[in-house]
């Protein structure tokens, strides 16, 4: 946080309404003959030392605080300007400008992105989304130095659904918060290769109907794609096994599996969120401004083309 306060300046100073403003931080080491230092001595280095960590912080308000749909859909979109790219670690060439904040300026990962960690904060009478929680936030460049932890990190029903293994149970979307992981990788896995369908929601989100099945339809049409991707690279390399020949080595362009082959890039989750019910919401920022109008005139030409 602090790399962020040092960077969010002149025309980035609007990021500091999505981030949490901590006073202090501290961390209480286990000390030796606790139960952490005794279960290392017993287990060796399959057991992963922790450290007890405290923050004092402003309070920041749950979702729930919320009285209304749309103050939601605000707070969500805020957070995707704020930090959405966490999950798109690769740049991608048609929109170096639209990077989340976090992730171009500062280069962290939070890693742990859920409903308990996307807050609010009341200010001057207006609402601001906050992603807060950062512990498992990591500095980008060490993505290259592989995992930071033996296990896995995050929270389980927001976690991809390749991390968890599988048998079906029913659509319950509250159980994800404590079933196994075999439970949650089959659930997840539905959502994201089934059609595009109506998901059930509570009465109070019946509006993110749209987000959702656009949203859904992307995950959907990627996931295809790079199965297709996938075919049609072990086809070719079964041709050239069998004839010996590698000129035809480069006919097929690699797979961009950060964004499932520009399906679910920064560009087309923003151009759904930035929207709800046919309303605009607040955008932040210069760079997110010429994106959304640079995305809209594209869309205008190509709606006109097919037109023609």
């Amino acid at each position: 946080m602090d790399r962020c306060k040092e960077l969010a300046q002149g025309k980035h100073a609007w990021v500091l309404n999505h981030l949490p403003d901590i006073t202090w931080s501290f961390n209480i080491p286990f000390r030796a003959g606790s139960p952490q230092d005794n279960l290392k001595t017993k287990i060796g280095d399959a057991y992963e030392m922790r450290v007890m960590r405290g923050i004092i912080q402003e309070e920041l308000k749950p979702l729930s605080y919320l009285q209304t749909a749309k103050q939601c859909a605000q707070v969500f979109y805020d957070v995707l300007q704020c930090e959405f790219s966490n999950h798109f670690k690769k740049p991608q060439r048609a929109i170096h400008a639209g990077h989340h904040w976090v992730w171009k300026y500062p280069e962290i990962l939070h890693r742990d992105i859920s409903q308990g960690n996307i807050m609010m904060r009341e200010k001057n009478g207006k609402m601001y989304g906050v992603l807060n929680d950062w512990d498992l936030a990591t500095w980008l460049n060490n993505e290259c130095d592989g995992p930071t932890f033996q296990f896995r990190t995050g929270t389980k029903p927001y976690m991809a659904h390749e991390q968890q293994s599988v048998r079906w149970e029913e659509f319950r979307f509250e159980e994800w918060h404590w079933r196994d992981d075999e439970f949650l990788r089959f659930q997840k896995n539905g959502v994201v290769h089934a059609a595009p369908s109506r998901l059930p929601v509570s009465p109070f989100f019946i509006g993110f109907h749209l987000w959702l099945t656009r949203l859904q339809e992307r995950l959907h049409r990627g996931v295809n794609n790079m199965g297709d991707h996938n075919f049609e690279a072990a086809k070719q390399e079964d041709s050239q096994f069998e004839t010996d020949d590698d000129s035809q080595s480069d006919n097929l362009p690699p797979f961009d599996i950060e964004t499932l082959g520009g399906q679910f890039s920064y560009e087309r989750v923003g151009m759904i969120l930035h929207k709800f019910k046919n309303e605009q919401l607040t955008t932040h920022g210069l760079e997110w401004q010429k994106i959304l109008e640079s995305l809209s005139q594209r869309d205008r030409v190509s709606r006109k083309r097919q037109r023609e």
